[in-house]
Formats: C-alpha cells, structure tokens, sequence
C-alpha cells in the first residue's frame, strides 16, 4: 500500500471515532504501522481501540499520547514474542519519571480511585498543601477500613463490643463513652505542642513519656505486650484506641486491660494523653501505624489504575509478563551510590567494577549509579561545574572502554541529595543537560531520570530513592526505637515507609516537598522491590515479601549490590581494601 494512502486511511479511521491527528501524532502512528506491513488495519484497529482507553484532555491528538500508546503494545508484543525482531529485549525494562506518574485522588463518598486530570503546577497555592495532608490520610483511611478488624460489622451481633474496632472521626468525640479508635496524623500545629489532626479537628497530645509497644495473641485469652520496630515521626497517620474521660488526667500505664480482637494487624502502639478542650482522651490500650494491605488485594480493588506509571495490562498480557520475567535468570541491576565522580580513588574503585563485570559470561543488564556524583555539596559556593562536566564526560570514556558493556547494558543516573539542580526538594529532576551533554555522545542509550524514579522489569515494580533518609527519620522521632524486635535501624526505616506507603514520612520542614507532586513518593500499591540509596550502612531486608535494599556508599565505604529481578535476591558486595 502506497505512503499517502496509508496516510489517509489513517486519518480517516481517526476522524471517525472522533479524534484530530497532530502532525507529531501522525507520524508517530505511521511509524507503529510499519512494524506490521502484513497486518495494518489490524494494527490501527488496536492502535485506536487503545487510544479509547486512554484519558485524553481533547480529542486534539498529539505526539506524546500516541507515543505512549505506541510503547504499550510494542511491550505487550514483546511479551506474546519475545524473539520478534520488533522490539529489543530493552524493552522488558522501563523506567518512570517522578513528574510523569499519574495522580490519583479517593473520593470517599463514592469509595473509588479517580485520575487528576487538571494542571499540576510546581508553584502550588495554599490549598494544595492542605490537599497533600488530605491526600495521605484517605488514602491510608481507606486501606484501614477495609482491615478485617476496623471494618464495619454488617451485624450488630457479629462482633462484640469489645471486639469492634469501627473508626470514629474526632469531631464525633464529645457525648462518647467507652473505647473509641481514631485514625490521624501526628501534627505540630504550635511550636512544642503536638496533635492527632484528622480531616475533622485535632485534639493535643502528649508524647513526653510515650512508649513503643505491640500486641502479640498467644491463644483467646492471652494478649501480651511486644515492643516493635518503626518510627514515631512528625506527619507520620496513626491508629489510637482510647476514652474521653469528662475531667483528670491519666497517669501513663505500660500494661492496659484484655483485647480479644488484636493480632499481628496493628504494626505497633504506643500509650500516652491526650486533651480534648477541657477533656482528656486516655490512650490505654493501642496506637501505632495502619496495617499493611497486600498487593494483590490493592490491584484487585483499584480496577486496572495505573499507579505505578508504567502501564496497565490484560490478565493474559500479565500472566506472560510473569512468565517471561521468572525466565530472566541471566538479569542483574548492579546498583551504586555515592560515585564521586571528582575522585579519583572513587573513579578507580568503579574501573574496577567495570573490569569485573566485563570479565563475566553475562554481563549485567543494567548500572544505576545514584548521586551524589561529587563529594561537595553544589550549592551557591559550589563553582566547579566546568570540572563536573568533565569528569562526566571521563566517565563515558570509561564506560566506553568496556565493550561488552557499553554494548549490552544500560545505563541509569539518579541524582542524590547534593547534586546540582533547581532546589532541595522532592522529587528531584534528572541532572542538567550541561553536566551530561559529553557523556551522551560516548552513551547515547543512558537514562538520565529524577529522584525518585521508578522500574519496571517486564510485570515486576521497583521503586529507587537516594536520600540520606535514616539519619533524618532517627533525628525527627518523637518516640525512642525499641529494641526488642530488632535493634536495627534500616528495619526500623522499612517499616515505617511501608507502613505509611510514603518514601519520605518527615515533616516538610525538615524535608520539603513539592506540594502537587507528593503523589510520585506513595508507594501504593506496594512495589515488589525499593532501593533505599543512604549513607548509611548497606543492608537488605525482605519485609512481608517486599524486597528493601541499601547498596552502602560507593565512594566512601566501596560497597554496592548486585540485584536478580527473577528470584528478587540481593547481593551485597564490597571492593576488598
């Protein structure tokens, strides 16, 4: 079939369902035409019966709508065949920009996920801070109320009093006697005093002489006290049980009366007071983070939203996405951070790496090297971004020099905390074209994305982070770590951030965040893997079948972590001294 015939066959099966090709549009469908010469009505039927899917502000079609439809089929046609010369096996790996992921809002009235379609802009107003807090809460509401022990009976008789565990708003607390629940964040509305703040009002609270506790069932009758791991942070939503008392104050009690209904759910309390006006709520049984919910359960709710960013498929286009990915059994992500790439014994350590690696039958799929990528902070006193720039373009030549390499892998840049860029704030955007134009003439396939930024190997889901989050979270906790489960701090770290379904729960005072884009920090539903680039020791941890790992600082401590997305297993490794 002739060029212009194509052309206009296109256009006009477009018109008909009511759409309008841009010029970028209708180049970017031709393009996709051609991968099938045999097959091209049925290539453009599929095309358009996507394109009805998707939610398009006008029916103006332009370049980017199609180019994301375009790289969703040609994924799914990766995974019907996986030898088809269309579409490398680059194309089982994507990665997802901070500022590209789709936000979602609940509506509670309703009880459904509904997309953003409206402007995000980066200078938000005052009303979008209030819409970040607001945003976190439902979302955390609404995974709790569907916990088996804090959802409505449909019965009266079907739980006991004792047992039920139904949510009430703080607004509803006066005129209530017995054992309440309440669910909110933990605010420090004045300086010095803190609050449980939910959508409702906020009462104070006093977290002088509070303690961290859980509740382990041993049999009906028997409920005992174990002290759990977590952070206790400012802007952390937890779960309280308590009484309004109509005066006096409580004396804080480490042991509090039975609970027949309390299992591993609730991932940890604490017992302190709380003053309502002139009342005072007495926490004296439970407080701590929501319980977690399962991924499956979440997609199984959420009718094929695409939260991650990185596509929403069939159950039979899922099912050979899995399969192909649990066949990957030569696929490794090497991961580094901190690659000072102003020091020499750091660039050294990494040619070392390189010449391991090169040296290997299977080379790894993929390097990510998160920032910081010099060992000074680039701030206003920072004026050495000429010598950056070469040392990024060394670098290229370094990986050059490493022909299977440079060949077969791909390359990942995430900034750090310290890397040069328009703010210190979350999410961070790639690194600027200056500092990397050199290095892409050597690696024209390197992927330079923000922070976070997220992976998508074939159907499995990995979030990547660097930010020197642990020794902010220990600095910022109201309530000391106990001990007794772990006396490890990296656990205590995963358990908060998964808890909270949030990457970085601080205050915004300690880590500030871009108001309209707090959603690219969620981690709902739950991803298969997070990678917690940090300063801190490197560790990894596998918390109720979510991978956490730590790959330790590259340039400092020479450490980093070879990652097997088929069986989701972490190597931690070291340079020897």
């Amino acid at each position: 079939m002739a060029a212009g015939e194509i052309r206009r066959r296109v256009q006009k099966k477009f018109k008909l369902r009511g759409f309008t090709l841009k010029v970028e549009a209708l180049q970017e469908a031709l393009s996709f035409l051609s991968h099938f010469p045999d097959a091209e009505d049925e290539a453009l039927d599929l095309l358009l019966d996507e394109i009805d899917k998707e939610s398009l502000k006008s029916s103006i079609i332009d370049g980017d709508a199609i180019r994301r439809v375009v790289s969703l089929l040609l994924e799914a046609e990766a995974a019907v065949d996986p030898t088809s010369p269309v579409v490398s096996n680059r194309s089982a790996l994507r990665v997802i920009d901070a500022f590209v992921v789709p936000r979602f809002c609940y509506d509670p009235i309703k009880k459904v996920f509904y997309e953003y379609t409206g402007r995000l802009s980066i200078h938000g107003e005052a009303g979008d801070k209030a819409a970040l807090y607001r945003d976190r809460y439902q979302l955390l509401l609404q995974r709790l109320t569907r916990d088996k022990y804090f959802s409505r009976p449909i019965f009266d008789s079907e739980m006991a009093d004792s047992e039920s565990c139904e949510i009430t708003p703080i607004q509803s607390l006066i005129g209530c006697t017995g054992r309440r629940w309440l669910v909110g964040f933990i605010s420090q509305l004045e300086e010095g005093h803190f609050y449980l703040e939910d959508l409702s009002a906020a009462i104070p609270i006093d977290l002088t002489n509070a303690i961290s506790l859980r509740l382990k069932k041993t049999d009906f009758l028997d409920i005992q006290y174990k002290i759990t791991s977590g952070f206790f942070v400012e802007n952390t939503v937890i779960v309280a049980e308590g009484e309004l008392l109509s005066s006096g104050t409580f004396k804080i009690l480490k042991k509090s009366r039975l609970v027949l209904a309390m299992d591993d759910s609730i991932s940890s309390i604490a017992v302190f007071d709380v003053q309502f006006e002139h009342h005072w709520f007495k926490f004296v049984n439970t407080c701590g983070f929501p319980p977690l919910e399962d991924r499956d359960d979440s997609l199984s709710l959420l009718m094929g939203l695409d939260f991650f960013g990185g596509g929403v498929f069939s159950t039979e286009e899922n099912l050979r996405l899995s399969a192909l990915e649990k066949k990957a059994v030569n696929d490794m992500f090497v991961v580094l951070s901190d690659v000072w790439l102003d020091s020499e014994e750091t660039m050294e350590k990494l040619a070392a790496v390189l010449d391991g690696y090169e040296s290997v039958e299977v080379v790894p799929s993929l390097f990510v090297l998160m920032g910081n990528f010099a060992s000074r902070p680039c701030n206003l006193s920072f004026h050495s971004f000429s010598t950056l720039r070469m040392q990024f373009e060394k670098l290229g030549e370094l990986i050059k020099a490493h022909p299977r390499i440079n060949e077969q892998s791909r390359f990942l840049f995430i900034p750090g905390p310290d890397d040069a860029g328009p703010a210190k704030v979350l999410p961070t955007c790639a690194l600027p074209n200056y500092l990397i134009e050199e290095l892409q003439k050597h690696i024209p396939t390197a992927i330079f994305s923000s922070n976070p930024c997220r992976v998508k190997f074939y159907n499995q889901e990995i979030a990547f982070f660097r930010q020197d989050l642990l020794y902010r979270m220990r600095r910022s906790s109201l309530i000391p770590p106990s001990s007794e489960e772990t006396t490890d701090p990296f656990e205590h770290l995963v358990a908060t951030i998964t808890h909270q379904s949030h990457l970085c729960p601080l205050p915004l005072t300690v880590q500030p965040i871009i108001w309209n884009y707090d959603h690219c920090l969620r981690l709902y539903p739950t991803p298969h893997t997070i990678v917690l680039g940090d300063r801190s020791e490197q560790k990894a941890f596998k918390y109720t079948g979510i991978t956490c790992f730590n790959p330790g600082s590259f340039s400092s401590d020479s450490t980093f972590a070879a990652y097997r997305p088929c069986t989701r297993e972490v190597e931690l490794s070291a340079l020897e001294s």
